[in-house]
């Protein structure tokens, strides 16, 4: 995976990327191993959660770009 966006399921990005866990968590995503979380979009997650989905799109892309 080179580069994610906010229609990128979060199962995909951390099947990819399992470092990335931790920027789900600071968002308030604490259900990461829930079947119906992994199968949110990145904009999905963010909405539920109230937080900015370019942020985080960002966020995981500096961390996949290491």
């Amino acid at each position: 995976m080179t580069q994610i966006t906010k229609d990128t399921i979060i199962g995909d990005i951390l099947d990819a990327c399992p470092d990335a866990a931790p920027l789900f968590l600071e968002i308030g995503m604490h259900c990461l191993g829930c079947p119906a979380s992994r199968g949110e979009t990145v904009e999905q997650a963010c909405m539920v959660h109230g937080t900015d989905a370019d942020a985080l799109v960002e966020k995981i892309n500096a961390l996949l770009a290491k």
